[in-house]
C-alpha cells in the first residue's frame, strides 16, 4: 500500500485528495455524445459507440408493473466502467418508470425499463445513458 494512503474502515483517505471543487459544469462535449432510436419493439438493441447519449424507445406498449428489457451495444464500454442512466421524463409520463442497468460486460450493457403504473402505457421513452470510465 502507498504511504500516502490509510485505512479508515472500508476505504482508504487519500490526503492529497479530500476535496475536489469544479467551477463548472463536468460532462462530456456535443462530441461524445449520440441519440440512438430503437427500431421495432422495447426490446430491440441499439449501438451508440459515444460515452454519453439518449436512446429513445419504441413506443410499444408496456403492461403495467411489467419490465423490458435491451442490450445497449458500446465499444467504449469496459467492465470497470460504471453506466448511470435515467428516464427524461419530456416524452414519458412523469415517476411512471424505473429504468436501471441490469448487467454488464465490456463492449454491452443490459438496460431494464419498468412500468410503475398501474396501468398500460405506450410512449416513446428516451433514456439518458453515460458511462464514468475507470482506469
Amino acid at each position: 500500500m502507498p504511504s500516502n494512503t490509510q485505512p479508515i474502515g472500508v476505504a482508504y483517505a487519500d490526503p492529497e485528495v479530500t476535496t475536489i471543487y469544479a467551477s463548472q459544469e463536468i460532462g462530456y462535449t456535443s462530441a461524445a455524445q449520440t441519440a440512438v432510436t430503437q427500431a421495432t419493439s422495447k426490446s430491440t438493441g441499439v449501438t451508440a459507440n459515444t460515452s454519453a447519449g439518449q436512446i429513445t424507445m419504441n413506443n410499444a406498449s408496456l403492461a403495467s408493473s411489467t419490465n423490458v428489457t435491451f442490450t445497449l451495444t458500446n465499444s467504449l464500454l469496459s467492465l470497470k466502467d460504471v453506466i448511470i442512466v435515467n428516464v427524461a421524463s419530456a416524452n414519458a409520463t412523469a415517476g411512471a418508470y424505473n429504468a436501471f442497468v441490469s448487467s454488464m460486460l465490456a463492449g454491452s450493457a443490459t438496460i431494464t425499463l419498468r412500468n410503475i403504473t398501474a396501468g398500460s402505457l405506450s410512449e416513446a421513452v428516451v433514456i439518458n445513458f453515460a458511462i464514468v470510465h475507470a482506469a
